[in-house]
């Protein structure tokens, strides 16, 4: 009994649970440093060009800039906010400052993720070993990029949800206007969070137009909180998504994205889950332990419910978002709830960090975190030759080099690549795919993998070719009459027209 208290002890000592949020951040931050998470992502670097041109015209794009197959289409940078961001990141500090950009957004979410779950659980300890599985469940099956901007915005947001529903307060949910002004400004998907206040505010109208018909069951909670006010919040974060240069036509983005198709079929991030990584299965416990978490209570939380329906079917069937689902998973786990808070208001809880404390363990994480890269090799030597290894590098310096004539065709995983680093050459296809559509997404997909590629107008009509040594496309065109090797190494072949 004594050797228990003792321990007990020892874990509410301060210096330990700083110590232990420090390494929880240095382990993200260590795995981020090793797999080069930033400068691995293809879809990083048209984000980083179109930064650049945001910067340099000083305005954002209406149509398919750095495209010659989409050039007049129109099209939204509904990441723009993020894009200059990173823009400046890479002008002031280079390829390192860039990547660095990429690991310090990896450590924000984590922190806000126990951030939350501190507030909403109480307990250091639990906010931890939540914050730590949930980080492994969701965190790197995606590189860095605007949605990970997302996960913080989201986790902010259904923190002052539920802390509003514990506490009968709806005061904190006025903030939530001028976070969805920012986020609309970061990632579309924004969408989510809207969709999660109106499924809030739509749980609650529910309840009490049934109770008017004297629907009450005892193991539901009731509504807490005014539904004029509840409505009045999710009128004033709908307006606030207007607020940026593209106003209301950022649902015109959100109206392409819910009818594309051929994207879940072609994409590996947008596909079902397969079930055949660890993380996976980390996701399926950590939802069991959520369904179980609500349904235990005496009074079932139908938000909570409807939300883990909701967010498990859209995880389950698209890799990308499995975030959406951990969060709230770790979430309902951690929350005490009305019921367990026992008359406690959250804001009764002790903060996570206090100034002097936020201070020291800064300066211990910035040092920990130069000492990470210091050993791992984290430098802009050791960068370039990540990125050599995972795009073609040598073969875009050849065609700069020698100034063939274009128009180029290439393949979709090189093309954001391609906009950042070979500039001259529009490119065919990239992973903007609200940009091209799945009509051409379809064709540049069958092409690639040599069906019916000698139909393909953008590829009869290209000068130059540069693909990737293992597609099927370029196989066949080492033996296509129209095409000449001009170029090859161990990652890509460049072909001319004859």
């Amino acid at each position: 009994m004594n050797v228990i208290q003792e321990l007990r002890g020892l874990l509410r000592m301060r210096p330990l649970q700083l110590l232990a949020l420090v390494l929880l951040l240095i382990l993200v931050a260590t795995i981020a440093f090793a797999a080069r998470t930033t400068v691995r992502d293809p879809d990083i670097w048209w984000h980083l060009k179109t930064g650049d041109w945001i910067v340099q015209h000083h305005a954002v794009p209406y149509v398919g800039i750095f495209s010659r197959t989409a050039a007049t289409r129109p099209w939204i940078a509904y990441s723009w906010g993020y894009e200059v961001l990173m823009s400046f990141a890479y002008a002031w500090f280079g390829l390192v400052g860039f990547a660095m950009f990429g690991i310090l957004l990896t450590m924000a979410v984590t922190f806000v993720l126990f951030w939350m779950l501190h507030r909403l659980s109480g307990s250091f300890w639990i906010a931890w070993i939540l914050a730590l599985v949930g980080s492994f469940a969701y965190l790197f099956s995606l590189m860095p990029r605007p949605v990970f901007v997302t996960m913080i915005l989201f986790t902010i947001v259904l923190t002052f949800l539920l802390e509003a529903q514990r506490t009968g307060n709806a005061r904190l949910l006025w903030w939530l206007p001028l976070v969805f002004a920012v986020w609309a400004n970061i990632h579309i998907q924004f969408i989510y969070g809207l969709a999660v206040v109106g499924l809030f505010m739509g749980i609650n109208m529910l309840q009490r137009v049934a109770s008017r018909f004297g629907i009450e069951p005892d193991f539901v909670n009731a509504p807490t909180l005014p539904l004029l006010q509840l409505i009045g919040v999710l009128l004033a974060c709908f307006a606030a998504t207007f607020f940026g240069p593209y106003t209301y036509h950022l649902y015109h983005v959100v109206v392409a994205y819910s009818g594309s198709h051929v994207p879940y079929s072609t994409i590996q991030e947008l596909s079902a889950f397969d079930f055949r990584t660890f993380t996976h299965h980390v996701l399926l416990l950590l939802t069991a332990a959520a369904f179980f978490a609500v349904g235990w209570r005496k009074e079932l939380d139908l938000f909570k419910l409807s939300l883990l329906i909701v967010t498990s079917v859209i995880a389950f069937r698209t890799q990308r978002d499995a975030w959406f689902l951990g969060i709230c998973a770790v979430t309902f786990i951690a929350d005490r709830g009305a019921a367990e808070s026992s008359g406690e208001s959250a804001g009764e809880t002790p903060p996570v960090l206090r100034l002097p404390e936020l201070a020291g363990v800064g300066a211990f994480l910035a040092l920990m975190l130069w000492l990470v890269a210091a050993n791992v090799g984290f430098s802009a030597r050791n960068l370039d030759r990540a990125i050599s290894r995972e795009y073609p590098v040598d073969a875009a310096n050849f065609v700069r080099n020698g100034a063939f004539p274009g128009p180029l065709y290439n393949d979709l995983d090189w093309g954001g690549f391609l906009i950042w680093y070979l500039p001259q050459y529009p490119v065919a296809i990239d992973g903007r795919n609200d940009l091209y559509g799945d009509e051409l997404d379809q064709l540049t997909y069958n092409s690639t993998q040599g069906e019916s590629y000698t139909s393909d107008p953008y590829l009869n009509e290209a000068g130059l070719v540069l693909l990737r040594k293992k597609l099927p496309l370029a196989k066949l065109l080492t033996i296509d009459s129209r095409f000449r090797l001009i170029y090859q190494d161990s990652i890509a072949m460049v072909f001319a027209r004859n």
